[in-house]
């Protein structure tokens, strides 16, 4: 189906240079939106802009009521074809006002529309980036053509209506609603403009920044929620991180805040963690607590807060000029969450959790035959929209990371204030950053930019280790790397660490610490350690210590050795998150067991002090097992990780978090394990006391969710738990659970309303995947393989794509089991994903790369289960 919908990056390039856009007028009608009947909603948009050819086009995804072109009407049915209005007949100055209708959304894109089960009120929010401020308004619908928005919107009296600006007047209609108007926005892109309504809840504050003139800026700071979560909201340690960061930002970045009011709002069924919309920041609602949560969960709400207001100038202030560049506000955000998070928070362990977690995700998308460099070739709408991934954000901030280190600290952000100070409400590519970094560093940086962000793939690095008697004979450092579109070999240039640890005693217990530092700069294949030759030969050598540059780190022999005893008396917490890394990226390599990694976390993960990381080990132990692990281990494997969890959970110190973190893992791995099933019960009834242990919702719909996943849950009990947790997530996660039983019908009903386009929210599309997907149903999922593959361009056809993208990863038979004497590409899923991409090469290109990545990880499950085989 040919559809104008996906827009070109050369179309994009075509229009910004025949247009100059002056301002947009938009008014919204919400008036209706508690009328769950009413479908859509009244959208006018007037648009000024300077033209230097005849014709162009206006986005729009919506019903088009009349087109008015510099004071002629045209008719819609010649215009608009159902996402674009041709404009003909331009002169140089332009005014274009369209009147159309928009539709309320259930998929998380354009103004999505919830009704909240507790009380019965109705939320409103946007959520556009990258292309779906066009399924509100008629815009021109690319970064670069950035412009001021005023916006006026009808709501129902009563509601809080929000959006970038603050608002400058409201007027009663009589009619039961209120027309608010807003202040209009500096020039701004259109997928971040915002409009959030309903009746929040809020926390009002105040920040204040000196001024280089000797004056002081005042910013407003709002925190919001839905009224029903207000008693969870714990908005003062929100506007503490937040007051925190704007003052880092503010000293750092030069250019004062820009925005005027600062926004804070968490909103229900949300597909990110958060959208930096200037002024309006809108949030994921499950950073409101409502269930106990570890300090990692506080940690990553900080580092998210921080993420977005680094996109106030980072993204906002310089927006990039089309998608190819989205790493100049991604990775930028994703490096400062973290950066500010340990340099102005009481968060300093944020490194720690990046190295462990957030780092996994960028080595596992590197490593995909679709990955792509960190600037990559984006086409059109679709493919930006899949790159919104672990490249962009975690590699991206990681390489980040080794340019600070290569530049150094102040050079970095006297760059960025040249930048922001050059570039202030424009739009930017990668040469426009770069010069501000070698003006303000010295180095020349091309060179640089080309290996690191203009290839793709991960570097593998290792040390080599001569021994004399027990002395070091020679260190060395080495690097290899290939980029996986390419095949040609790429050698980066790293600054890092090397770090040599021995094993002491510290306080009657052993522990293995640092003894040396070295810093190396590898710039070819190998570089010698310098100062390490004729030292004690070490217990542990660990390349890239501070986790100073990006790449899979590969433990010699002795090394491994020396982990696989001591692992949890490493002391340093951002080594032993390095170490933890490097153990994982081997299972996932198949150059670890499975089984041994399962070992090694319930030996050492009770020593993990970080709960971030902790959580991030038993996670994985449980992939390991359930993908990973030869089919004749997994039950005894499930088995072992179930006990362990238990085991550790019952011995950890009551009320902490690790007792928390390995009750989840129970939770988790006790779906695949009927023996688990009493003990469950016991922990719900209380009959298994485990004292400290929170029972609170989030747990309990984790343990019932476990039991209906084995068929020991009735449908009755599910209820009664709903009963006792009447809100918007427990309706979420009873749905979760009452499609988690293991019978036929089930799979089949649910399988049919997944396949129903607007039958489910995208949380309720997430909540059936979860109960269809049980990796113990198997035998149940089975027989939709066939299914699965017939209906793929179905899927991508009908449903909107951020839907589209769940259903195809989710749904993908990857849980196969490797059979003795067939090689993993004779697998027959692997062989009919094979087949289905053969036949389908015309397939949208957004689509083939996510049912290529899902061959892949199969492929990788299988390997890695053939070479643990018993």
């Amino acid at each position: 189906m040919t559809t104008t919908a996906n827009l070109t990056r050369a179309e994009a390039a075509e229009r910004s240079d025949r247009l100059t856009v002056r301002d947009y007028r938009v008014e919204l009608d919400l008036g209706g939106a508690r009328d769950l009947g009413r479908d859509t909603f009244g959208s006018t948009t007037t648009v000024r802009f300077t033209a230097s050819a005849p014709a162009t086009f206006l986005d729009f995804l919506g019903e088009v009521r009349s087109v008015v072109v510099n004071g002629r009407e045209v008719d819609p049915a010649a215009c608009y074809d159902g996402a674009r209005i041709t404009l003909d007949g331009l002169a140089a100055e332009n005014e274009v006002t369209v009147v159309g209708e928009a539709a309320y959304s259930r998929s998380g894109e354009g103004l999505h529309r919830f009704v909240d089960p507790a009380d019965g009120e109705t939320y409103l929010y946007t959520q556009y980036e990258p292309a779906d401020s066009r399924r509100v308004m008629a815009v021109f619908e690319q970064p670069d053509l950035k412009a001021p928005f005023t916006f006026a919107v009808v709501a129902p009296a009563g509601w809080r209506v929000l959006s970038n600006q603050p608002a400058t007047g409201s007027e009663d209609r009589g009619d039961g609603t209120v027309r608010t108007a807003f202040a209009p926005t500096p020039p701004v892109s259109s997928y971040l403009t915002a409009v959030v309504a309903g009746r929040y809840h809020r926390v009002d504050g105040r920040w204040s920044g000196a001024l280089a003139d000797g004056g002081t800026l005042d910013v407003e700071l709002g925190v919001l929620c839905r009224a029903s979560l207000a008693e969870h909201l714990d908005a003062e340690e929100i506007l503490t991180v937040t007051r925190q960061g704007l003052d880092f930002f503010h000293e750092h970045f030069g250019t004062p805040y820009p925005w005027g009011k600062y926004d804070q709002v968490f909103v229900p069924e949300y597909n990110l963690g958060a959208m930096e919309n200037p002024g309006c920041v809108t949030f994921t609602e499950s950073y409101v607590f409502r269930s106990a949560a570890t300090r990692a969960q506080h940690q990553g709400r900080a580092n998210t807060i921080l993420h977005e207001m680094a996109h106030m100038w980072f993204g906002d202030l310089v927006t990039p000029r089309w998608w190819d560049d989205l790493w100049l506000k991604e990775s930028f955000a994703d490096y400062m969450g973290a950066h500010a998070s340990v340099a102005a928070t009481e968060f300093t362990g944020a490194w720690v959790s990046f190295a462990n977690r957030r780092k996994a995700w960028a080595y596992t998308q590197d490593q995909l035959p679709t990955t792509h460099p960190v600037v990559a070739d984006i086409p059109d709408l679709e493919a930006a929209k899949q790159n919104f991934d672990g490249i962009t954000y975690a590699k991206g901030a990681a390489v980040l990371k080794q340019l600070v280190a290569y530049v150094g600290t102040d050079a970095f952000f006297a760059g960025a204030r040249r930048y922001f100070a050059e570039h202030a409400y424009g739009s930017t590519t990668l040469p426009d950053l770069l010069a501000a970094l070698e003006a303000t560093s010295g180095r020349e940086l091309g060179e640089w930019s080309r290996l690191w962000l203009q290839t793709a793939g991960t570097p593998t690095l290792r040390a080599e280790l001569v021994a004399a008697g027990d002395r070091i004979g020679s260190l060395s450092v080495h690097q290899s790397g290939t980029d996986p579109r390419t095949g040609q070999t790429v050698v980066r240039p790293h600054r890092l660490a090397v770090g040599l640890y021995d094993l002491t005693e510290a306080d009657g217990a052993a522990a293995l610490t640092r003894t040396h530092r070295f810093e190396v700069e590898l710039t070819g294949e190998s570089a010698p350690v310098p100062g390490a030759a004729g030292l004690p030969r070490p217990a542990l050598v660990l390349v890239n210590d501070d986790d100073l540059t990006y790449g899979k780190l590969r433990l010699d022999a002795d090394s491994l050795a020396t982990v696989r005893e001591h692992l949890g008396d490493l002391r340093e917490p951002l080594a032993r998150s390095l170490v933890w890394a490097a153990l994982w990226n081997a299972t996932r390599d198949a150059l670890l067991p499975a089984a041994d990694y399962l070992g090694l976390v319930l030996r050492h993960g009770p020593a993990e002090t970080d709960s971030a990381v902790l959580g991030g080990l038993t996670l994985n132990a449980s992939t390991a097992v359930e993908l990973y692990a030869p089919p004749a281990l997994r039950d005894e494997l499930r088995l072992r990780l179930g006990q362990g969890s238990f085991g550790h959970l019952r011995d950890a110190e009551p009320g902490s978090d690790a007792q928390l973190v390995w009750a989840r893992s129970l939770a988790r791995v006790a779906a695949t394990t009927p023996a688990a099933a009493p003990r469950l019960r016991g922990l719900l009834s209380g009959s298994e006391a485990v004292p400290g242990l929170p029972l609170d919702p989030e747990l309990r719909w984790s343990l019932w969710q476990a039991l209906a996943a084995l068929g020991a849950a009735s449908l009755d009990e599910l209820d009664e738990e709903l009963a006792r947790d009447r809100t918007a997530d427990g309706a979420t996660q009873h749905l979760a659970a009452v499609t988690s039983f293991p019978d036929a019908d089930v799979k089949a009903a649910s399988w049919d309303t997944l396949m129903t386009p607007g039958a489910l929210s995208n949380d309720h599309v997430d909540a059936t995947l979860t109960g269809f997907t049980q990796p113990w149903h198997r035998e149940l999922t089975a027989p939709f393989t066939e299914r699965y593959f017939d209906a793929l361009r179905q899927i991508w056809e009908r449903h909107s794509i951020e839907i589209a993208s769940r259903l195809v990863r989710r749904l993908y038979p990857g849980h196969q089991d490797a059979v003795a004497g067939r090689a993993p590409q004779d697998d027959p899923v692997v062989l009919r994903t094979t087949a289905w991409l053969e036949e389908n090469a015309d397939a949208p290109a957004a689509l083939r790369r996510l049912v290529i990545e899902a061959r892949d990880q199969l492929l990788r499950s299988l390997r890695a289960q053939e070479a643990a085989r018993p």
